[in-house]
């Protein structure tokens, strides 16, 4: 019996050879981790419900047969659909945060975690934020952490996808925050007449139609709805740039993802002062407007 034990792996040992699995297939890292080694460990990690705060331990503790066959078949998953681990584990992370996803929402990876740590430090004074929205909220993520950021905030998690919301429904839930994360079913601001808001922020879709065809297998596991946004990828800014300074409180600000189509984006509004931010941890095409910045749209 003894020996046998002995053969079985260690978590680190399952983690390397699945990561030498991944190398080899050449898979996208687009949803969460951008290489074979962390793609890995989370897979394992989540696959056997392992915790990170005590990764030493966990790093050393043997895996039975059966848990090794359970990590082995989401591998080939991963490795032959093209799924991401997000999926495949039905786990996220954002802004620190574990979510709950599938195919319904898109993974989380917006470089808005960072304004959320810093609460949108220096645009805004987070004393004043009473009321926030999340346009196009999918899982939910940035309207959880929001309200994590904000406690003395109301914030409604805004999609048009009812699939979308129920997810979102299951991490609000998750996180207690029921009172004061409200899902909303709307296009934009359709639904939402008559709110005010301090701080307006959006993750929409912004991938034009030539990014979206080229893109890696990965992404065409994720709703197509919470990418696509015409040609030239900007419809959706546009509804939410031409109607945000309505819905905005004054002082209020809007803080808007919009990724590749950056460029697209600046040369449509060659007038208007768009402030691109920067990102210590990576990311880019996030832009801040103020309520009287919005007022020419």
């Amino acid at each position: 019996m003894a020996g046998h034990s002995q053969q079985l792996p260690t978590v680190e040992a399952l983690i390397r050879r699945i990561a030498d699995q991944f190398a080899s297939a050449e898979l996208d890292y687009g949803h969460g981790t951008d290489n074979a080694l962390d793609e890995a460990a989370w897979l394992v990690f989540a696959a056997l419900a392992l915790s990170h705060d005590d990764a030493e331990a966990a790093y050393t503790r043997q895996v039975t047969r059966d848990e090794e066959s359970a990590v082995a078949a989401l591998a080939e998953r991963r490795v032959d659909d093209r799924v991401p681990v997000a999926y495949l584990v039905k786990q996220a992370w954002f802004a620190g945060l574990e979510f709950f996803v599938d195919e319904r929402v898109l993974v989380p990876r917006s470089p808005i975690a960072e304004l959320i740590a810093n609460q949108f430090m220096p645009w805004i004074d987070p004393s004043s934020v009473r009321r926030a929205a999340d346009l196009g909220t999918g899982s939910g993520c940035i309207a959880i952490a929001l309200a994590h950021a904000f406690p003395g905030a109301e914030v409604d998690a805004v999609d048009i996808s009812g699939d979308a919301l129920d997810v979102a429904r299951i991490n609000i839930a998750r996180h207690g925050m029921e009172d004061r994360v409200h899902p909303v079913r709307s296009d934009f601001f359709n639904a939402l007449e008559g709110r005010r808001y301090n701080l307006l922020v959006s993750n929409p879709p912004y991938v034009d139609a030539e990014d979206l065809a080229s893109m890696p297998n990965e992404f065409h596991h994720e709703p197509e709805l919470g990418l696509a946004t015409g040609a030239d990828g900007l419809e959706s800014v546009n509804v939410i740039l031409h109607h945000a300074a309505t819905f905005l409180e004054d002082g209020g600000v809007l803080v808007c993802e919009v990724g590749n189509s950056q460029a697209a984006l600046a040369k449509r509004y060659p007038d208007i002062a768009f402030t691109w931010l920067e990102f210590e941890h990576g990311g880019s095409g996030v832009f801040v407007l103020t309520k009287d910045e919005l007022q020419g749209f």
